[in-house]
């Protein structure tokens, strides 16, 4: 028999919720054939088949949670050449072997500390319940977080504990579940969609957050883009976007304002001395920020060449853990999308973040006293105020106004 684990899956992310199986017990397989599909908060990753072989068991159902290194199946060796009677042979295995603890195990055994998955095993803690009093709906007799909030639910006795658990797992939903009405659809949150609801809810409960805004002069930017966009196209291949001249400002800016750049870390501050830029891309799942790193170091060319690739690859699931991970200031465009104006939410543990709106013809006035019709884009700098004082965040983005208002300055760095 070959294991099928939980592979790592990148730094920080310890637990994952099965998807979807793509393989069926007693089904052939090749060695690194996807059999099942795993979401984490980031990403959506296949796991694939060790070994040529037959899957022999299933140990985890579709939409339950499981950690690093946890067992998912079970492959028999062997059966990929005679697919046919290694089905014959390999699926009453699977059936034989649970059957004596599956008959037991949903009403006597669901205290057993395997059939727990972290997330459930964290509710149960959080709320003081006692595990053997929880009807079990799950495969194997294993306890799910809908039976916890069910069994939470039922009982009005336990309401007033599960006030204290708001602030971890449980921000993702709004209240008690309930049923779907006669016009209503009911639809399971993907693990994506828990996690993002949850880190935005923390990142309120925890960050000290205030916003700044200011507006910027797009026009010295769409002049040089109108003189140098089909030369920049011909050399490297690729269109120029507004996104490399913010990524560049603010990397000079984070230079300057090296707070905006850091984070908090217990009562210590944690000064970066490196420039990942996160880009927020809005896929059919949810939102993702996949990350530039050392932006400093890549030319206009390199980065447009990566933003168009990330999102692509973004808005496709392919991607990879490692893409996401590691960033320390995060930049977000809601004027794709028509936005006039808004206040980011942080990417915690980032202090700063930045969003971009719509560009609009206004009136401004200009320096010369004449009043013009200019194309302006309001811009927004939520930052965490525990570590980035008003005068920080200002200044810093007064600075991205200068360089963007003046592209010469970031070649000239001044």
């Amino acid at each position: 028999m070959t294991e099928i684990i939980v592979p790592t899956l990148g730094e920080s992310v310890s637990e994952a919720t099965v998807a979807q199986w793509l393989k069926k017990e007693g089904e052939a397989v090749k060695a690194d054939e996807p059999i099942v599909e795993l979401e984490t908060d980031k990403v959506t990753l296949e796991v694939n088949a060790p070994a040529d072989g037959v899957i022999s068991k299933i140990s985890v159902g579709e939409g339950e949670n499981v950690e690093v290194g946890a067992l998912l199946g079970e492959l028999s060796e062997g059966g990929a050449a005679a697919p046919a009677p290694a089905k014959e042979e390999a699926a009453p295995a699977p059936k034989e072997e649970p059957a004596p603890a599956a008959a037991p195990a949903p009403v006597a055994e669901p205290v057993d500390e395997p059939k727990l998955s972290p997330a459930v095993r964290k509710m149960i803690a959080d709320n003081n319940l006692d595990a053997s009093s929880i009807p079990a709906s799950g495969d194997d007799g294993r306890i799910t977080k809908e039976d916890v909030q069910n069994f939470l639910a039922s009982k009005p006795a336990s309401a007033p504990k599960a006030a204290p658990a708001a602030s971890a797992p449980a921000p993702a939903k709004a209240g008690p579940a309930r049923d779907a009405g006669d016009r209503e659809e009911k639809v399971k949150m993907t693990k994506l969609r828990q996690v993002i609801a949850s880190r935005l809810k923390e990142a309120q409960n925890t960050a000290a957050i205030l916003t700044t805004f200011n507006e910027v002069d797009m026009k010295p930017v769409m002049d040089v883009r109108k003189s140098y966009k089909d030369a920049f196209e011909k050399k490297h291949g690729i269109k120029l976007g507004f996104m490399s001249f913010f990524v560049k400002a603010a990397v000079q800016a984070l230079k300057e304002f090296p707070a905006v750049n850091a984070e908090i870390s217990g009562d210590s501050v944690i000064y970066k001395n490196y420039y990942n830029i996160g880009v927020a891309v809005s896929t059919p799942q949810g939102l993702v920020v996949p990350v530039l790193r050392d932006a400093d170091q890549m030319s206009m060319a390199e980065i447009e060449a990566k933003i168009v690739d990330l999102g692509k690859r973004a808005r496709d699931g392919k991607l990879g853990m490692d893409e996401m991970q590691g960033g320390t200031f995060t930049i977000t465009n809601g004027g794709v999308f028509g936005s006039l104006l808004s206040t980011p939410i942080l990417n915690t543990p980032q202090s700063g973040i930045m969003g971009m709106h719509s560009i609009q013809q206004r009136p401004v006035v200009l320096p010369s006293g004449e009043i013009a019709a200019r194309p302006m884009m309001y811009l927004a700098h939520s930052y965490d105020h525990r570590i980035i004082d008003g005068r920080e965040a200002v200044s810093f983005l007064v600075r991205i106004k200068q360089l963007v208002e003046d592209p010469q300055r970031m070649v000239l760095d001044v």
